[in-house]
């Protein structure tokens, strides 16, 4: 069954229509097609030039931004209104997908003849240049949470990436810890039961600071001659029938335990040299345990400082931004990613660079896109791993120069002037938005009043970054 035929009336409830004539609006009666739409049909996408402009007769319409195969809503369209015009009137994609809600009555015009009567009829011209600018402003806002999202998922993911180690390493010394601590406890009750004498426990006393002292003051080549002498301290132990001598030959070979030391405690603890040697073991062992947890949980502040100095936590929106320092807490922040692919960093920084005015978080935004892309470039070329990311600084007449370079295999000659577009990817669906290159180059020109160029060839590629250094 067809629809209804389209009256008058309905286009006159179209504001876009405001103050034409009857006449007028005639002849886009003459051009609309009306036809029925069932929930949930799609009446726009995202990609692709739309082939004409739809007047939302009924009903109501749900825009969508879409990323792979994830939607997220946007904005609800209620009749009577009209979609597709400022697409129509810029030969530019949607941006978003537009789906009915409810049963739907609809009319299209074609492209061609909307831009002809829009232009004939100025009122519905200048309706949909007003629209223009903010319709942009809130597709540029969306944009920019979505690339702050994405740009604070990046880092997230970092963090977690980089927190596991020393994380996981604080957790295990903690718990062999508890396990030395225990058997100090111990030691020092066995003492007692095996009543060594004053003099004796001063004596002992003394091995265990002189190992300890041996143990703390090795170095790593010491470390690996301790190694060596595991299995003559684990047959010194043996031959005197200290049980557990395994577990204690390990900490004592590192505090360089030899047999003179071994007949001296001996001496000294008498029947109680079990407990003795598992002392001293374990007391070298909970030296270094301390050690390895005050290391570890130094690299959480240090990640954490990173963090925050990635972010700008503690500053404004406009700061004196350090170039430098923002690469390489960006760098610490893809640590993850640059292990994973196998990716060498080089560092070419001029230490001597001036700081630059701006916000720190949205420099550091550019600075992860740069480095992303360049990563994700280089793992589609190595899937096995491997390739080189340079990161320069430079001062350039009254500019700040930041070049991030990989040896990657280029962009494409078919695609070069289309990057910096917005929407434009040349990833895998779900592998990215086309975002990226497009909110850089707007922080960097837009924002900061400097300059985002790329030079590109097979096996090289760079991304230019010029920035005032006296400030926006």
């Amino acid at each position: 069954m067809s629809a209804p035929p389209l009256t008058l009336d309905e286009l006159r409830a179209l504001d876009l229509f405001d103050g034409l004539t009857d006449d007028e609006l005639g002849e886009w009666l003459a051009v609309s097609r009306v036809r029925d739409v069932a929930p949930g049909e799609k009446l726009a996408d995202t990609t692709g030039v739309p082939t004409g402009v739809t007047f939302l007769l009924t009903g109501s319409a749900r825009a969508y931004l879409v990323d792979g195969d994830r939607a997220d809503p946007v904005s609800t369209h209620e009749a009577p209104t009209w979609i597709g015009a400022i697409a129509v009137l810029t030969d530019q994609p949607y941006g978003v997908r537009m789906t009915a809600e409810t049963g739907m009555r609809v009319a299209t015009v074609t492209g061609a003849d909307f831009r002809r009567l829009a232009f004939a009829h100025p009122p519905v011209h200048s309706k949909v240049i007003n629209a223009i600018a903010p319709v942009v402003s809130r597709l540029t806002a969306m944009e920019q949470d979505r690339e702050r999202l994405a740009s604070l998922g990046t880092m997230a993911a970092g963090l977690a990436h980089e927190l596991n180690n020393p994380a996981a390493a604080a957790q295990s010394a903690a718990t062999q810890l508890d396990e030395t601590l225990r058997s100090v406890s111990s030691a020092l009750s066995r003492f007692v039961h095996a009543g060594v004498e004053r003099e004796a426990a001063m004596g002992l006393v003394e091995l265990h600071d002189r190992a300890i002292a041996v143990a703390e003051s090795r170095t790593a080549l010491d470390a690996l001659d301790a190694a060596d002498a595991e299995d003559e301290v684990l047959d010194l132990l043996e031959a005197r029938g200290v049980a557990e001598a395994w577990r204690h030959a390990e900490p004592l070979a590192r505090a360089g335990v030899d047999a003179a030391w071994i007949d001296r405690a001996a001496a000294l603890a008498g029947p109680a040299l079990d407990a003795a040697v598992a002392w001293v073991a374990a007391a070298i062992t909970s030296r270094a345990l301390v050690s390895e947890v005050r290391e570890s949980v130094g690299r959480v502040s240090e990640l954490v400082g990173a963090v925050k100095s990635y972010a700008y936590l503690d500053h404004g929106e406009t700061v004196e931004v350090d170039l430098n320092e923002g690469l390489e807490t960006t760098l610490v922040v893809l640590g993850h990613k640059l292990r994973h692919a196998g990716i060498t960093v080089v560092r070419d920084y001029d230490r001597e660079l001036p700081n630059v005015s701006g916000s720190g978080s949205e420099l550091n935004q550019v600075w992860t896109n740069l480095i992303a892309n360049a990563i994700d470039a280089l793992a589609e070329a190595r899937p096995d791993g491997g390739g080189t990311i340079t990161v320069r600084t430079c001062r350039d007449e009254g500019c700040a120069v930041v070049a991030i370079e990989d040896d990657g295999p280029g962009i494409p000659a078919d695609v070069r002037d289309r990057i910096f577009d917005a929407f434009f990817t040349t990833k895998e669906v779900g592998r990215g938005t086309g975002l990226g290159l497009s909110t850089a180059w707007r922080i960097v020109a837009e924002r900061h009043a400097g300059s985002l160029s790329v030079d590109t060839e097979p096996g090289r590629t760079v991304f230019h970054v010029r920035l005032p250094i006296g400030g926006r």
